[in-house]
């Protein structure tokens, strides 16, 4: 893996350049369809889903995606879910549960919006909701954090059978700037929380957390995204059809397990 200390991960993994879940879409599936909205308030543009193909397999493919400029970052909140986001993602998980199509998940989000109108339509409940319902699912379930991977509103996303990340992703319960901020009421010290916090692929891997660590090309994944989409595809259709054969029971059990055998880490 690359020599890149935490707080340069957490640069690459913010990079306005870094591969979209749409830019991965394009490249990975075939014949997507996008479906929108949460038959409930609104479709919240931040989270993006739908159905494809993945090889023969058919899928269904829910992300976060940020913009690649700042009118497109309005349009998409930043990459920062409402509630009705969120919403949209379980009601195309269901579906994919009820037409057995395995389901794939690619994360990029500092963490879900906390304004108040997100928080009059239920934020927590929306988040808590989906982690109840993924422990659950009957099909499987893979997710990819491919840029920034903050708090619940990564979370949301990641109760899967597999989790991997990009290379330089990074994943943790909030951002450097936060922990440094309630740690030492000092924010300028995020460079120093990001090594403290283990919120890069290769500790989370090492911690066993995460499955598998996708490599990046020198650089970042915006230098080759076309490689980085094959490799995404290669593991994701390896990893699909071992998935797929086992049975749903099972599928859950072990599921549960792995979530449940996260015990406290001593990582201060």
């Amino acid at each position: 893996m690359s020599k890149l200390n935490a707080w340069d991960k957490v640069v690459l993994s913010r990079m306005v350049e870094r591969p979209t879940t749409l830019d991965l879409i394009e490249r990975i599936f075939t014949d997507f369809i996008e479906l929108k909205g949460d038959r409930n308030f609104r479709d919240d543009k931040a989270v993006v889903g739908g159905i494809g193909f993945l090889e023969e397999i058919p899928v269904t493919v829910i992300g976060i995606q940020k913009g690649k400029d700042l009118k497109e970052n309005i349009e998409r909140n930043f990459g920062a879910p409402y509630p009705e986001g969120y919403r949209k993602a379980l009601r195309l998980m269901k579906n994919a549960e009820k037409f057995n199509r395995p389901v794939i998940n690619f994360i990029n989000t500092a963490g879900a919006f906390c304004g108040v109108g997100a928080e009059e339509r239920g934020q927590g409940e929306a988040i808590a909701r989906n982690l109840f319902e993924m422990s659950k699912l009957r099909t499987p379930v893979i997710s990819i954090i491919i840029g920034e991977g903050g708090s619940g509103g990564a979370l949301a996303l990641a109760v899967a059978d597999r989790v991997w990340m990009l290379e330089n992703s990074v994943y943790s319960i909030l951002s450097p700037e936060g922990f440094a901020s309630i740690l030492w009421k000092d924010g300028a010290r995020a460079k120093e929380a990001a090594e403290l916090m283990k919120m890069t692929a290769d500790s989370l891997f090492n911690l066993g957390i995460i499955d598998k660590i996708i490599k990046e090309p020198n650089g970042g994944a915006h230098n080759d995204v076309d490689l980085v989409a094959q490799r995404i595809k290669d593991e994701l259709y390896k990893e699909l059809k071992e998935l797929i054969e086992v049975d749903k029971s099972n599928l859950i059990r072990d599921r549960y397990a792995k979530f449940r055998s996260f015990g406290e880490f001593d990582i201060l």
